[in-house]
């Protein structure tokens, strides 16, 4: 939700951000949440969650939220899937970073905005599973990247992201390279 008030006042903003604020002259301005998701495949299928709630109820996507504020987006990856999937997952490489909405009506002009770095990820062997997050996924599964169930959420994104990923795997672009991850990882 984009914000009405001034955070440096409280005053009431004249428009939506971009804006300045008439009380105190703050600049405010809309900057997209980073976010981070993991395109897990093994053996040719991709886990999916079915999403238990709003934006995209019911939708299918792949593990992934928001960034803590000083968490590495790959971190974050991997957390969120452990998290929401109960899958011990490795990052291995970017798959590239898309701009969306989180939002059922994307074109609403007040719907939140996300930067999403999508990495592909593999599960980490010998890993036990973990506890699915009932709160936010109703349902997890392993899908031929060729047989994917509908619909596939965010609605405009996804799709193109699994493409990236079936481009990657097949030119063999799966090896882990992150130069950017911290040295302690």
């Amino acid at each position: 939700m984009r914000p009405r008030f001034c955070g440096a006042c409280g005053a009431a903003l004249p428009a939506l951000p971009p804006t300045v604020c008439a009380g105190c002259g703050t600049e405010i301005w809309l900057n997209a949440k980073p976010c981070a998701n993991a395109i897990v495949v093994s053996a040719g299928k991709v886990l999916l969650m079915r999403r238990a709630r709003a934006p995209w109820r019911d939708g299918w996507c792949a593990p992934g939220g928001f960034c803590e504020p000083t968490e590495h987006p790959a971190l974050a990856a991997e957390r969120e899937t452990l998290e929401e999937a109960g899958v011990r997952a490795r990052v291995t490489t970017l798959l590239g970073i898309w701009l969306d909405a989180y939002a059922d009506e994307p074109a609403d002009p007040e719907a939140e905005r996300i930067s999403v770095a999508y990495y592909l990820a593999e599960p980490v062997p010998g890993a036990s599973a973990g506890a699915v997050d009932a709160a936010e996924v109703s349902e997890t599964g392993w899908f031929p990247l060729d047989d994917l169930p509908e619909p596939l959420v965010p609605p405009g994104t996804l799709a193109s992201v699994l493409d990236a990923a079936r481009k990657a795997i097949d030119e063999g672009r799966t090896e882990r390279y992150l130069p950017d991850l911290p040295a302690s990882e």
